[in-house]
């Protein structure tokens, strides 16, 4: 019997077979970091060892409340600031670098390579699955520990292998596809496992959609994502890597624990509604519901493509007065590119208010917080209760084309009035 790619890339690191449910120890290539990296060192310090066990291994990134908006964020970050320098952390993008969120500055700066085995303190860690390497979310003590030591010890994961099929309909994404497979499967339904994805839909799209896939496996419960690597992605590490990478593909004779198929050929855009990511409903069930805040961006949804699918959509109209629409660039990269595309001043002279990158109000930190009463739609990755603000406000899931377009409207909308 085969191997799935969880079972190879883990056999490769601890240099002998092992298969599913095995616990394995293991030194893993990065361990990723944001503005958690304050509590993790107060956990490091608490170990009592003087050094980091390679310094290089580390990865930091301001990302979740920047620039500061309260005086105990701007502590943590001069607690970081003065860490990495303590340390000589070269890996740190804060501020005054060519930073922005965690999980585009990786892949843009040639850390997320294939077969490489990546940690992070943060859940959608499982975003750089899109590049084929193996990709995790930790807890904050797991991250002192290799800190300090280098190793941490997983369980192998079981491999769930989902297979698209079908060319989309104009205004449905990739955002749209991966609501509608976690409304089928469930938020547990891939629970620690090691999510292949293939099939045609998968390998006729860019990497920006598939890192959608990889970022959402999170809400999925697995424990990473995982897309072959290809033509697309060797390109796209062109002068981008900062390493040798080697490739791994599952072998075709693999076990998995389920092999699930989904054609996608008449899906409709997608509405993931209050307060799960797994309560998703086409958006003809939701048409004409008012709402206060639209927000392009994030992790899962703040890149080139997503931008400019919003633009090409508000290009020459003007949002309802009764939305606010915001618009966070992945990345200081994405800002730039857009910036030269003409897509911010698009979202500018439609109404919309274009900020810095940054994680901002996809966890209620700032930015656009929701008061008591308001309703969110965003292209974020999670919609639990009191996530972006008020416990008593409301988020709905959706993709940039389904934003943009019912901000203009002022109510929700399927982007199809506007594409065909």
């Amino acid at each position: 019997m085969g191997k799935t790619f969880a079972e190879k890339i883990f056999s490769k690191k601890v240099g002998h077979d092992v298969s599913k449910n095995d616990i394995v120890t293991i030194i893993p290539d990065y361990v990723m970091s944001h503005d958690n990296s304050a509590a993790i060192s107060k956990i490091f310090g608490e170990l009592e060892v003087d050094k980091l066990y390679d310094p290089n291994m580390l990865i930091i990134i301001l990302d979740h409340t920047v620039p500061a908006s309260q005086v105990k964020y701007a502590v943590n970050h001069k607690i970081i600031r003065n860490f990495v320098k303590k340390y000589g952390i070269m890996h740190f993008y804060d501020l005054n670098s060519m930073g922005g969120i965690c999980h585009q500055v990786l892949p843009e700066q040639g850390y997320a390579l294939p077969g490489k085995i990546i940690v992070g303190s943060d859940s959608h860690t499982t975003t750089y699955g899109a590049f084929g390497a193996f990709s995790a979310g930790i807890g904050r003590s797991e991250a002192a520990v290799i800190w300090a030591t280098g190793k941490i010890w997983l369980k192998v994961p079981e491999s769930l292998k989902i297979i698209v099929k079908g060319k989309l309909k104009q205004g449905v994404s990739a955002k749209d596809i991966v609501l509608h497979i976690i409304g089928k499967i469930g938020a547990d339904g891939a629970l620690y496992q090691s999510v292949e994805f293939s099939g045609e839909t998968i390998e006729n799209m860019t990497i920006a959609s598939r890192m959608v896939f990889t970022n959402m496996v999170a809400e999925m419960g697995a424990k990473n994502g995982y897309i072959a690597p290809d033509e697309k992605t060797f390109e796209f590490l062109k002068g981008r890597a900062v390493s040798n990478y080697e490739v791994i593909y599952p072998d075709e004779d693999a076990e998995y624990v389920d092999v699930l198929e989904f054609n996608v050929s008449d899906l409709d855009p997608q509405i993931a509604a209050p307060h799960t990511v797994d309560n998703v409903k086409p958006i003809s069930e939701f048409e004409g519901k008012l709402f206060n805040q639209g927000l392009i961006g994030s992790c899962t949804n703040g890149r080139l493509e997503d931008l400019k699918e919003a633009a090409e959509i508000l290009k020459g109209k003007k949002i309802s007065e009764n939305v606010r629409l915001l618009v966070f660039p992945a990345s200081k990269e994405v800002y730039i590119q857009a910036l030269e595309a003409g897509y911010l001043k698009i979202f500018m002279e439609s109404g919309a208010l274009v900020l810095n990158p940054g994680c901002g109000p996809c966890l209620g930190a700032h930015e656009g917080v929701l008061a008591d009463g308001e309703v969110a739609l965003s292209t974020t990755n999670r919609n639990f209760k009191g996530r972006m603000g008020s416990p008593d406000s409301e988020i709905y899931l959706a993709s940039p084309a389904t934003v943009a377009a019912s901000a203009i409207e002022g109510k929700f909308t399927n982007v199809r009035k506007y594409v065909e």
